[in-house]
């Protein structure tokens, strides 16, 4: 019953962070936690530590715990680490011509959400990128993809925020991901992967007072042939 208890703090501060109801830097105390779930201190504490744990919260020298504050190159380190991991897998599902159908739903999903003119799409995006992921029937490769999803769902949070991340740009390249992975295009999905995550990651990095690279503005090729395609 305590884990539960727990849990259900945890995965509700979580939240409040991604949605951005906890600013970064807000602290954090086992009195705070514990009078706004109704909870014993104890059991907050174990809260606040699972989130340390996680990244979701620091705490520097003892101190009180703090919302975590990511700036340019935390962005630059994880999206790194994110491409290192996803380039390969999808390089070996187009090995296999392995296209997994939850990724086909939620692209459509970000498609739906696009035409009725909203940005509101990291849910879909980490669940299609999620699922290239466990196509691979990989355990640990899955668990070593979940270990980052929390800090990677927080930077997506940050930069829909802004707009700058056209949901017409990430349904355009992800649809051209599978279209590349189906047809055993190994090499060039592994290309078109670092093309779609380094423009976020510079425009990102930008936002959080950076100095965006020049993939923040290359043009996306995958949208210029969807549309010649349209024309």
């Amino acid at each position: 019953m305590i884990t539960s208890v727990i849990d259900a703090a945890a995965e509700d501060l979580k939240e409040q962070v991604l949605r951005r109801e906890l600013k970064p830097d807000t602290p954090l105390t086992e009195a705070k936690v514990a009078e706004r779930y109704d909870i014993a201190r104890a059991t907050a504490k174990a809260a606040i530590e699972r989130l340390v744990s996680e990244k979701v919260l620091v705490r520097r020298n003892h101190k009180t715990a703090r919302v975590v504050r990511l700036g340019p190159e935390d962005v630059r380190d994880i999206y790194r680490t994110r491409a290192y991991l996803e380039s390969e897998v999808l390089r070996r599902l187009a090995l296999i011509k392995r296209v997994p159908d939850a990724s086909r739903v939620a692209n459509a999903e970000i498609a739906a959400l696009w035409e009725t003119g909203s940005f509101d799409v990291v849910e879909p995006d980490m669940r299609f990128h999620t699922a290239l992921i466990d196509a691979l029937g990989s355990p640990r490769t899955s668990a070593m993809y979940r270990s980052l999803a929390f800090e990677v769902k927080l930077c997506m949070s940050q930069l829909q925020g802004s707009q700058r991340l056209s949901p017409e740009i990430i349904v355009a390249e992800h649809a051209l991901l599978l279209d590349l992975i189906e047809a055993g295009e190994s090499v060039r999905v592994a290309t078109l992967l670092q093309e779609h995550l380094s423009r976020a990651r510079e425009l990102l990095a930008g936002d959080l007072g950076g100095t965006p690279g020049a993939e923040a503005f290359v043009p996306s090729s995958a949208l210029a042939a969807r549309r010649a395609q349209a024309g």
